[in-house]
């Protein structure tokens, strides 16, 4: 059971040498922010348009041979989807998802291309959890959970090895996009010597108040919209917090409309398609909301964007 192990910075090594077998690095872009030299880890270059993908595959290249027979269950608006949909189809694994019925088009269209079946439910309305544990009930399958796993933290860390050996050391400074935490976890695991903070939606800081409370803290239920939804979890999970507890930095959340500044400045400077979720750590470090040391790295985490609001967003007379 993946609550009976802890993740490690041995296993994320490991996710890491796993992870470099079937994908290229992906590149880490120099940019320059209020006179600070950075670097861009350019994630939303993956096949899947998201870091999920590392995730996926070291979760379920390490599932046992019985386990690989009763398929996989996940829970995910899009990008943990498709990392759990292309991993399940390279290794010949039976996955279906638990999707919001509002989730992005783009993101159902692609998971369902990948060859996943999709649950859908209703958000707000239905708990998502539980329709997931009615499926894994009903096909004896095996549960891989959006950022609380172990094996899933382990392959999002995998990024801060490939980022620490592309730079020749760990970075001072990472701002990593976060929703549940699984990535900053992991990134934490990667880079000890590394500050990390996580960045979230403003009203959806849920891992940044768990760290601050030092216990889960449910998001309230008039939270404020968010254009992030890949950033929405009701709350992180014991053994993310159990990860981040001493080794993250304190949170900073950003807006809605500091998300679509970096989602402008990613197109025009760096010819990158960013998703708003994606752009939540480089819209902290251009909206300065805290400081920037040189080669601190800035997670841009996918690309996976509805169309028409994104070129709403980059539009000339949007800004």
């Amino acid at each position: 059971m993946a609550d009976m192990r802890t993740p490690s910075r041995d296993g994320v090594i490991a996710a890491a040498r796993s992870i470099a077998q079937i994908l290229p690095p992906t590149p880490l872009l120099p940019v320059e922010i209020g006179g600070v030299r950075c670097w861009i880890k350019a994630e939303s270059l993956q096949p899947i348009g998201a870091f999920k993908i590392r995730g996926g595959w070291w979760r379920l290249s390490c599932l046992s041979e019985e386990e690989r027979a009763r398929g996989v269950v996940a829970v995910s608006s899009g990008n943990h989807a498709q990392g759990v949909a292309w991993a399940a189809r390279k290794l010949g694994i039976a996955a279906a998802i638990v999707m919001p019925r509002n989730a992005p088009k783009v993101k159902l269209e692609a998971t369902a291309a990948l060859g996943a079946e999709i649950i859908l439910y209703d958000r707000p309305g239905e708990d998502r959890d539980e329709v997931a544990a009615r499926e894994i009930a009903k096909r004896g399958a095996v549960l891989v959970h959006a950022f609380a796993d172990p094996w899933v933290i382990e392959g999002q860390g995998s990024a801060g090895i490939e980022f620490t050996e592309q730079l020749g050391k760990q970075p001072p400074l990472i701002l990593a996009c976060c929703g549940g935490g699984g990535l900053t976890a992991g990134l934490a695991l990667a880079c000890p010597d590394s500050k990390v903070v996580p960045v979230e939606p403003f009203g959806w800081d849920m891992v940044g108040q768990a760290l601050a409370a030092g216990e889960i803290v449910q998001a309230a239920p008039d939270a404020p919209t968010t254009i992030c939804d890949a950033l929405q979890p009701p709350a992180t999970q014991q053994l993310n917090l159990d990860v981040l507890r001493g080794r993250a930095e304190p949170g900073v959340t950003v807006t809605d409309e500091d998300v679509r500044n970096a989602q402008r400045f990613a197109f025009a400077k760096l010819g990158l398609v960013v998703e708003p979720g994606g752009a939540a750590a480089l819209a902290a470090a251009l909206a300065g909301k805290l400081a920037l040391k040189d080669d601190t790295v800035i997670m841009l985490t996918g690309r996976n964007v509805d169309p028409t609001a994104y070129a709403a967003t980059i539009a000339p007379d949007a800004a």
